[in-house]
């Protein structure tokens, strides 16, 4: 990712991260694909509580794009942790939805086709919650399109109809938001579509755990108006 897709997430972040920290004083944490934060010896790698937009244009100042997209790598990375901590809590406390460990959403935003299989790991870990019993709301992943760049769209189309055909009736914790290029114009990635989507995907679970004898699987997809 490089060039206007770059300068698009730096300012979707820069829009987002205050709103974020309004509703959570810790902020936001940002993990890249290609680059780890050496100052922390957390395996994730990550930049954590950014809450300010400040904080993210130093960031995107600092960290420079390139390199492959080990997308389902750093997930697994990232997640690992925080589900090994979200195990340990209930194991003490043996209530899954009093552990104390906060929720997470994971919006993962990508220009390219992933170099390794994201929907294998993504799978893993919705298997994992379902055995841990974890409420639904407890994890949500949510993937943007960033850019025209070929394949990326088909390629999170791809992963979406993956994830549904091989979860076997596990959780659904993934959202993917592609763009529709059939008129031809240019889309932006915009800090109100990425929160309108993760709204609505934490709203849906929410909904999904008031309800019972759910069979249905609702679809993930979803494309992202300009």
């Amino acid at each position: 990712m490089a060039g206007r897709s770059w300068r698009e997430v730096k300012d979707a972040l820069r829009a987002i991260t205050p709103i974020c920290t309004d509703h959570d004083a810790d902020g936001v944490d940002v993990y890249f694909l290609n680059a780890k934060n050496s100052a922390t010896a957390y395996s994730g790698g990550g930049w954590t509580n950014i809450r300010s937009a400040d904080q993210v244009e130093a960031l995107f100042n600092q960290v420079r794009p390139g390199g492959g997209t080990p997308t389902g790598t750093r997930i697994n990375q990232i997640m690992k942790p925080y589900l090994r901590r979200y195990e340990e809590a209930i194991a003490a406390r043996r209530d899954p939805e009093d552990t104390g460990i906060k929720p997470i959403n994971m919006i993962v935003i990508t220009d390219g086709v992933p170099t390794d299989d994201p929907e294998a790991i993504i799978a893993g870990m919705a298997g994992k919650l379902d055995r841990l019993e974890a409420p639904p709301y407890q994890v949500g992943i949510q993937f943007f399109q960033v850019g025209n760049e070929r394949g990326a769209a088909e390629a999170l189309q791809e992963l979406d109809d993956a994830l549904g055909e091989m979860a076997g009736g596990v959780r659904d914790i993934v959202d993917t938001v592609t763009w529709s290029n059939r008129d031809g114009r240019e889309r932006v990635l915009t800090a109100n579509g990425i929160l309108k989507v993760v709204l609505g995907a934490v709203v849906r679970r929410l909904d999904r755990r008031r309800t019972s004898g759910e069979s249905s699987r609702p679809s993930r997809g979803g494309r992202l108006a300009p």
